[in-house]
C-alpha cells in the first residue's frame, strides 16, 4: 500500500488534511509529538527537528492493508523519501500562512511576532530546499490558498489509491 510523506510550511493545512483523511478511513501519523527531536544533524551547524530514523524506518517498512499519510516537516526527512511513494509539498503565499496561524485554534505556534517571523524565515529558506528535493515522476506540489482542504484531500485520497507500486 501507498506511503505518502504529506510536507510544508507551519499553515499550509498538512493538520487539517491529515485529520481529514484519517476520518476517510486512512492510516494516519503526524510526526509532531514522539517522532522526532530538536538537536543539530551531523553535518549541520544549526540544531533542528529531525525525525527518530529508526522509529520512522519501521513505520515505513511495515506492511499496510491501507494507504498511509504522514504528516511533519523535519531537517532529515530526505533520507526517507525513498520509503514514500510520493512527496506532497502542500504551500500557500505568506499572508494565507500567517492568516491562518493567527486564527487556528488547534494549535499555539504561530501567535507571536517571533514565532510568524520564524514561519516567515522557513517559508523562504526551507521551503525552496523541499521543492528542489520533489522528485518529478513521483512528487507533487498542492498550493492550498485556493482550495478547501476537503478538495487537498480528495487530491492526496486519489494519489494513495492510484496503481503505482510501493517501495519497499
Amino acid at each position: 500500500m501507498k506511503r505518502v510523506l504529506i510536507t510544508g510550511m507551519s499553515g499550509t493545512g498538512k493538520s487539517t488534511v491529515l485529520r481529514l483523511l484519517g476520518e476517510r478511513g486512512f492510516d494516519t501519523v503526524s510526526t509532531d509529538d514522539g517522532w522526532c527531536e530538536w538537536q543539530t544533524s551531523p553535518g549541520e551547524t544549526e540544531p533542528g527537528w529531525i525525525w527518530h530514523e529508526d522509529r520512522m524506518r519501521a513505520l515505513l517498512r511495515a506492511p499496510r492493508d491501507r494507504p498511509l499519510f504522514v504528516d511533519g516537516t523535519v531537517s532529515n526527512q530526505g533520507k526517507f523519501y525513498p520509503l514514500f511513494d510520493h512527496v506532497v509539498l502542500l504551500s500557500a503565499p505568506a499572508q494565507t500562512i500567517l492568516e491562518r496561524v493567527r486564527t487556528r485554534t488547534t494549535n499555539p505556534y504561530g501567535k507571536t511576532a517571533a514565532e510568524q517571523s520564524e514561519i516567515l524565515h522557513y517559508l523562504q529558506t526551507v521551503e525552496p530546499l523541499i521543492r528542489r528535493g520533489l522528485r518529478p515522476s513521483t512528487d507533487m506540489e498542492i498550493r492550498t490558498a485556493e482550495m478547501s482542504a476537503e478538495q487537498v484531500g480528495d487530491q492526496l485520497a486519489a494519489l494513495a489509491q492510484s496503481a503505482t507500486t510501493s517501495p519497499t
